[in-house]
């Protein structure tokens, strides 16, 4: 999967602080405290993959954050 585009700075900062780009890629969620580090390979819908390459948070922790179904 593709991460969604960034600035170049942003995408440096993110990667340093979280892995995002690293995670998407890898299809993995962003690694601990922020996400599990965990599998991210189902998604609810479009919206929570959509989600998943600006985040790289997994359907789990999307859920925790932003509230689950």
């Amino acid at each position: 999967m593709e991460p969604s585009k960034k600035a170049p700075r942003v995408e440096a900062f993110l990667e340093n602080l979280t892995g995002r780009t690293t995670a998407i890629t890898q299809q993995t969620c962003v690694r601990a405290p922020i996400g599990c580090g965990g599998p991210a390979t189902e998604f609810r819908n479009a919206l929570s993959r959509r989600e998943y390459q600006i985040s790289g948070l997994c359907q789990k922790c999307q859920d925790e954050v932003f509230g689950g179904d």
